[in-house]
C-alpha cells in the first residue's frame, strides 16, 4: 500500500478515536427514567416520593415503590424545597460535579485540534512530494533492479540485428572512452518500432537484464493524469533522477500515448498532453545536458508521432523490431520450448516454416497452446500433433462441436470449402493447401486453410488475381453444385472487394485507371493523427474505379466457375469426403483426387494414377497428382476483362 493512504488511514483513526473520547465525557448520567418536573411536583403531592438527591439543577430520587427517576429543577427554586419537607420527603445535597481543567480544554478545542493535525498532514505530504501537492508531480518510474528481472539477450531470439544495436548502447555505458576517444558521442535515445508482439517490451527488459547500470521503466500513459501540470512535472522528475543516477538508461513503454503529433487535439497548445511532449523535448535536448542518460522507447505507431520527437539529438536512432524470418521463428520456438519436455518427432523447423507472419508473441501462444492440449490428455511430453492441434486453433479458432447443423447447411457448407480448395489447387502459384474443415471454427462454419512456402513481402499481380478466384470458388461451387446462392460467401466477397479496391486505387494494377493513386489519407484533427480517406478524384472516375472494381471480382468469380465446372467430378469427390471426414489435410486430398483410399495401404503404384483435374492450361487430364507442380510453370490466372 502506499505510504500516503497508509498515513491517511492513521490520521482518520486518530481522529475517530477522539470524537468517540469527547462523546462519552459528555454523556449525561441517566440512572433512571426521566420525569418531567411538573409530574415531579405532582408525585410529591401525592406522597409518591421517598427521597431524593439534588445535585446542582438536577434531582435524582425514589419513588415509594423504590423505582428511580431524575428530572431538572428550574434554578435555586424555593418551592422544591418547601414542598419536599411538608411533604416529609427526605434530602440529600450533593456538591455540583467539577469537570477537569484539561477535559474542557480538550472539548473547547477538539475541533480546532483536529484542523491543525490535517493541515500538518497535507503540509507533510506537500514536502514529500517535491511541492507538489499528495506527490502528483513525482515520477512513476520504477528502478529495475538484478533480483527482480533476469531476462537476458539469450532469452531473446528472432531479432539478431535489434540486439546488435542495443548490444552497442550498453556498450556505450560500460565503457565511454572507447567511443569518445575518436570524437564519438554516447545516443541520447534509441526508438524500437514495429508491430504488435515483435519483442519490443521484451528487448527492454533484456537491456535491463544486461546492463550493469541503472534502469527505470516507465509508461507513456503514466506521465497523463486529470491535474493540468501533472505530466510536464512527472517528465521533469523522471530525467532528475536519471542525472543523479548517471549513467543510467530510461525506458518508456507505449510512447505514443504522449509523443501524438501537436495540434492534434482538442486543446490546442494548451492540451496537457502537449505540455508533457514539450517538457519531454526539453528535456532530451535542451538548453541543459543530460549526459549520460539514454532514453529507449517503444511504440507500433511511429506514424503518429511529433517529428521533433524523432529528429536527431532526440532519438539518434530507430531499431526495427521486425516480424521474425523462418530462422528466427524456430530461434525463438527454441526459447519458449527449452523448460517443456518435448517428445521425439517434434521439429521445430518444421513448426516455424508452418507459422508464416507469426510474432514473438504468437509462437509463445502456440508453445503455450501445445502444452495445455498436451496435459488435457494426460500426456507427459507435447508431441507434434500437439503442436498441430495448437496451430488450427490459433490460425482457424476453436472447433464448436457442439454447434447444430442441419444436413442441408452441412452439405452446403461442403461444396462451400471444396469449391475454394479446388480452385487452390488449380491455381498455378497459389499458397498450397495446408487444411480443409466443415467443423464449425470461430465465426465461420467452415475454413479452408493455404499456408505460403515461404515469405511474402510483396505481391505479384497474378497472385492476386488468383486470390481473387479462390476467394469467388466457394460462391461459384454452391451455384454450380446446388443451384443456389447463400449467405456463407459474404466474408469472402467482402475480402475480394477489398483486394481489388486496392488493386484499382493504391497498387496500380489496373490497366484502364493506369498507376495511380485514388484518394488520400487525410489528417483528422480530433483524432490525432489518425487517417481516413478522402476523395480526390471526380464521380465520372469515381463510376470507373467502381465499373473495375467489379470488372476484377467477376474475372475472379468467372475463373473459379470455368475451373470447377471443368473439374465437377473432382468436386463431387472432394465435396462427400469432406462430409464424410469432417477435416481434411493436403496430404489426404490429394489422396482422394488420386482415387486412393485415405489409409496407407497401397502397392506402392501411386505414380500411374491419375488426379481427374483438369489442366487448366491445356485442357487436358493433369498426370501427376501433385497439381502444383504442373502448373508451377503456367502463365497463371489472365487479367480479367
Amino acid at each position: 500500500m502506499n505510504q500516503f493512504y497508509k498515513n491517511l488511514a492513521l490520521w482518520l483513526v486518530i481522529g475517530l478515536i477522539l470524537i468517540a473520547l469527547f462523546n462519552i465525557f459528555n454523556k449525561p448520567l441517566n440512572p433512571g427514567d426521566g420525569v418531567v418536573f411538573s409530574d415531579f411536583m405532582d408525585m410529591i403531592e401525592k406522597d409518591q416520593v421517598s427521597e431524593v438527591v439534588i445535585q446542582g439543577d438536577t434531582i435524582t430520587g425514589k419513588n415509594t415503590e423504590g423505582q428511580s427517576f431524575q428530572t431538572v429543577a428550574p434554578p435555586k427554586d424555593p418551592d422544591v424545597i418547601r414542598l419536599l419537607r411538608e411533604h416529609d420527603v427526605r434530602i440529600v445535597v450533593v456538591p455540583p460535579e467539577q469537570t477537569s481543567w484539561y477535559m474542557n480544554i480538550l472539548i473547547s478545542w477538539f475541533p480546532m485540534l483536529l484542523l491543525l493535525g490535517i493541515w500538518i498532514f497535507f503540509m507533510r505530504q506537500m514536502q514529500a512530494g517535491g511541492g507538489k501537492a499528495l506527490s502528483f508531480g513525482k515520477s512513476k518510474a520504477r528502478l529495475m533492479s538484478d533480483k527482480k528481472n533476469k531476462t537476458t539477450f539469450k532469452d531473446v531470439a528472432g531479432v539478431d540485428e535489434a540486439k546488435e544495436e542495443l548490444h552497442e548502447v550498453i556498450e556505450f555505458l560500460k565503457e565511454p572512452q572507447k567511443f569518445s576517444k575518436l570524437g564519438g558521442k554516447i545516443p541520447k535515445g534509441v526508438l524500437l518500432v514495429g508491430p504488435p508482439g515483435t519483442g519490443k517490451t521484451l528487448l527492454a527488459r533484456a537491456i535491463a537484464g544486461e546492463a550493469n547500470v541503472p534502469f527505470f521503466s516507465i509508461s507513456g500513459s503514466d506521465f497523463v493524469e486529470m491535474f493540468v501540470g501533472v505530466g510536464a512535472s512527472r517528465v521533469r522528475d523522471l530525467f532528475d533522477q536519471g542525472k543523479k543516477n548517471s549513467p543510467c538508461l530510461i525506458f518508456i513503454d507505449e510512447i505514443d500515448a504522449v509523443g501524438r503529433h501537436r495540434g492534434a487535439g482538442l486543446g490546442g497548445g494548451h492540451d496537457e498532453r502537449e505540455q508533457t511532449l514539450n517538457q519531454l523535448l526539453v528535456e532530451m535536448d535542451g538548453f541543459e545536458n543530460n549526459e549520460g542518460v539514454i532514453l529507449i522507447a517503444a511504440t507500433n505507431r511511429p506514424d503518429v508521432l511529433d517529428p521533433a520527437l524523432l529528429r536527431p539529438g532526440r532519438f539518434d536512432r530507430q531499431v526495427v523490431v521486425a516480424r521474425p524470418d523462418v530462422k528466427g521463428r524456430e530461434g525463438i520456438l527454441k526459447v519458449h520450448t527449452s523448460t517443456i519436455p518435448l517428445t521425439d518427432d517434434v521439429e521445430l523447423k518444421l513448426i516455424a516454416r508452418g507459422t508464416p507472419g507469426f510474432t514473438g508473441a504468437d509462437l509463445s501462444n502456440l508453445v503455450n497452446e501445445a502444452a495445455l492440449q498436451a496435459a488435457r490428455q494426460d500426456k507427459i511430453a507435447v508431441s507434434m500433433d500437439d503442436f498441430e492441434a495448437a496451430k488450427d486453433k490459433v490460425l482457424m479458432g476453436v472447433e464448436r462441436r457442439s454447434l447444430v447443423i442441419s444436413e442441408k447447411e452441412k452439405k452446403t457448407t461442403a461444396y462451400h470449402e471444396a469449391g475454394h480448395a479446388l480452385v487452390a489447387l488449380l491455381l498455378p502459384g497459389s499458397d498450397p493447401l495446408h487444411k480443409v474443415t466443415i467443423i464449425p471454427r470461430g465465426q465461420a462454419l467452415g475454413v479452408t486453410q493455404q499456408l505460403p512456402v515461404d515469405e511474402k513481402h510483396t505481391y505479384p499481380k497474378n497472385y492476386l488475381y488468383n486470390n481473387l478466384a479462390i476467394l469467388m470458388g466457394g460462391r461459384a461451387a454452391e451455384e454450380i453444385c446446388l443451384g443456389q446462392m447463400t449467405t456463407g460467401a459474404g466474408n469472402d466477397i467482402e475480402r475480394a472487394t477489398d483486394i481489388a479496391r486496392k488493386m484499382v486505387c493504391e497498387w496500380g494494377m489496373s490497366e484502364k485507371m493506369g498507376p495511380l493513386t485514388y484518394g488520400t489519407k487525410e489528417e483528422q484533427v480530433f483524432l490525432g493523427r489518425d487517417f481516413n480517406q478522402q476523395k480526390n478524384f471526380s464521380d465520372e472516375t469515381a463510376k470507373l474505379i467502381d465499373l473495375e472494381v467489379k470488372a476484377l471480382v467477376m474475372g475472379g468469380y468467372n475463373k473459379a466457375k470455368e475451373l470447377l465446372t471443368e473439374n465437377l467430378e473432382a468436386l463431387e469427390k472432394l465435396s462427400l469426403s469432406l462430409l464424410e471426414k469432417e477435416t481434411l489435410s493436403a496430404k489426404e486430398i490429394d489422396r482422394i483426387l488420386k482415387g486412393l483410399p485415405l489409409e496407407d495401404d497401397t502397392d506402392g503404384n501411386e505414380d500411374s494414377k491419375s488426379s481427374g483435374l483438369i489442366d487448366p492450361a491445356s485442357g487436358k487430364k493433369a498426370k501427376d497428382p501433385d497439381v502444383g507442380e504442373d502448373f508451377i510453370g503456367g502463365e497463371g490466372c489472365p487479367a480479367p476483362a
